[in-house]
C-alpha cells in the first residue's frame, strides 16, 4: 500500500478537518495557568490539570469572565492545529467553576463594573403602579418560575405575562438571556422585564455573573427586576437591575398587590369614608341647630318688642276712646255750633237736644 505524502500545510489541514469531524465542539475543565492578553484583542493561557496542560486562545471580546491564573474554569471550544504546529484550543466560551473562582470572579468583575457607575443607585428606576402587562425570563420548567406565576395569580391576577423561554444555568444560557432582554426592548410591549431563577448551587448561578449580561441588563430601556436564587444568594446581575427581589416568589409579590390585603383596605378606606361623612353631618346638623337657636331667640325678642308696642299703641287708642271720654264725665257735641242751630249732646247715659243760645270765644 503506497503511503500518502503530505506538504505540511495539507497535513494541517487534513489534521483540522479530522478533529473537526471528531470533536467539532468539546467542553473541558481545568485550571487557568499563564493568562494574558495581548495588543488588548488576542487572549493566551494554558489550561493544565495535575498531569497535562493544553495551549488555549481567545479573542478577548469573548472574555465575560473575569479570569486569573490559579482559577478552575470550563472552556467550550474547537481543538485546532495551529500553522506553527502546535496544538491548541480555541475558545468559545469560558465560565469559572467551583465556590473560589467564582468568588475570585464576582470581586473583580465587581470592582471593574462599578468603577463604571453600572451599579450607581442614581440609575435605578421605581416599580411603576398598576400594572399591566409584563415580561418573564425564565425557564418555564423550573420550579421558580411555576412558583412566580402561582403567586402573581393568587395575589391579583389579571396581569398579562408574556414569557421568553430560556436556559438558565450552564453555559449557552446567558447569551439566551440576553437575546431575550433584546427582544423585549425591541418589541417594548411591556412595563417591566422580570428575570427568575430559583435557587442552586454557585455552579449554577455563575451566569449571572456574565459580563455580556451584566452590561445588557444595566443598559435595559425597560424596568428589570430579578428575583434569582434564595435570599443569600446575590449576582452582578441583581446589582444591575432596578430592583432586586429575594427569590422569584418576592418578585411576584413585588410586582403585584395582595388581594386579601386591597380588599381588606377598601373596606377599610370605606369605613373611613363613612366615619367621615357621619361626623361633618352631625357637624353640619349641630351649625344648623345653632343656627335655628340664635334666629329663634331673635325672632322672639322682636315679636316680644313688636307686642309690646302695640300694646302701647293700644292703650293709647284705649284712652282715646269717645267712651273712656263719657266715662270721666265729658259730654260729647255733634253739630254746628251756632246761635240757633239745635246740637246732640251725649253723656254717659243721656242723648240730649239742645239749642244754642249763646256762643261766646273762650279765653285761654
Amino acid at each position: 500500500m503506497q503511503e500518502v505524502k503530505y506538504s505540511v500545510s495539507e497535513f494541517n489541514a487534513v489534521c483540522n478537518q479530522t478533529l473537526e469531524h471528531a470533536f467539532s465542539t468539546v467542553v473541558v475543565e481545568g485550571e487557568v495557568a499563564s493568562f494574558k492578553v495581548n495588543q488588548g484583542k488576542f487572549v493566551f493561557f494554558d489550561l493544565k490539570d495535575e498531569e497535562c496542560s493544553v495551549g488555549c486562545f481567545m479573542m478577548v471580546y469573548a472574555l465575560r469572565f473575569a479570569i486569573e491564573d490559579g482559577m478552575k474554569v470550563v472552556v467550550k471550544a474547537t481543538p485546532k492545529l495551529t500553522t506553527w504546529g502546535k496544538f491548541s484550543l480555541t475558545i468559545l466560551e469560558i465560565m469559572p467553576v467551583g465556590e473560589g473562582a467564582l468568588k475570585k470572579n464576582f470581586e473583580l468583575l465587581k470592582k471593574k463594573l462599578a468603577g463604571e457607575g453600572l451599579f450607581d443607585e442614581q440609575r435605578k428606576r421605581p416599580l411603576p403602579d398598576g400594572l399591566t402587562k409584563i415580561g418573564v425570563i425564565s425557564s418555564t420548567q423550573a420550579a421558580g418560575y411555576v412558583d412566580f406565576c402561582k403567586i402573581l395569580n393568587e395575589r391579583w391576577g389579571g396581569l398579562s405575562v408574556l414569557t421568553a423561554h430560556v436556559q438558565v444555568q450552564g453555559m449557552g444560557a446567558a447569551d439566551q438571556i440576553i437575546k431575550a432582554l433584546k427582544y423585549f426592548n425591541e418589541r417594548t410591549e411591556v412595563e417591566v422585564v422580570a428575570i427568575v431563577r430559583g435557587g442552586g448551587s454557585t455552579d449554577d448561578l455563575a451566569i449571572f455573573n456574565d459580563e455580556a449580561l451584566v452590561r445588557e441588563v444595566a443598559a435595559s430601556r425597560i424596568l428589570v427586576i430579578t428575583g434569582i436564587g434564595h435570599e443569600v444568594d446575590e449576582s452582578l446581575v441583581d446589582l444591575a437591575a432596578d430592583v432586586v427581589a429575594s427569590t422569584p416568589t418576592n418578585a411576584a409579590q413585588m410586582l403585584t398587590g395582595d388581594r386579601k390585603a386591597e380588599i381588606a383596605r377598601g373596606w377599610d378606606y370605606v369605613e373611613r369614608v363613612k366615619n367621615v361623612l357621619k361626623e361633618r353631618v352631625e357637624s353640619t346638623e349641630r351649625e344648623i341647630g345653632g343656627i335655628i337657636g340664635k334666629m329663634g331667640v331673635n325672632i322672639v325678642v322682636k315679636i316680644t318688642t313688636f307686642e309690646e308696642k302695640v300694646k302701647g299703641q293700644l292703650a293709647i287708642l284705649e284712652e282715646l276712646n269717645p267712651e273712656k271720654v263719657l266715662e270721666r264725665g265729658y259730654a260729647l257735641i255733634k253739630g254746628e255750633v251756632d246761635i240757633g242751630n239745635v246740637v246732640n249732646i251725649t253723656t254717659l247715659d243721656k242723648e240730649i237736644k239742645a239749642e244754642v243760645k249763646n256762643v261766646t270765644k273762650r279765653a285761654n
